[in-house]
């Protein structure tokens, strides 16, 4: 499933078309990385949380020549599914 999948999803159910719920789309996900990026949480009661989490400087192994190399720290975004979600899907 992809975005445009959705939007037509949510067209049909809501009687709109598609191009406008593609926008209410990109607003819903356009506010939850603007969220996220901002170090807030988003909790979606019933389907999960979306969070920044930083990543520590580590070591790694570049496969092409097997040389080490040194992996700075970062920031990622990190989801973690509501326990309602998981009981469905199993």
């Amino acid at each position: 499933m992809n975005k445009q999948i959705l939007a037509a999803k949510v067209a049909e159910q809501f009687e709109l078309s598609k191009r406008q719920a593609g926008m209410i789309l990109d607003l819903i996900f356009g506010d939850i990385i603007k969220a996220v990026k901002n170090n807030k949480e988003v909790s979606v009661a019933g389907f999960g949380s979306f969070r920044l989490v930083q990543r520590k400087a580590r070591m790694g192994v570049n496969p092409k020549t097997g040389e080490r190399i040194s992996i700075a720290a970062t920031k990622v975004p990190k989801f973690k599914s509501a326990k309602a979600f998981k009981e469905v899907v199993r």
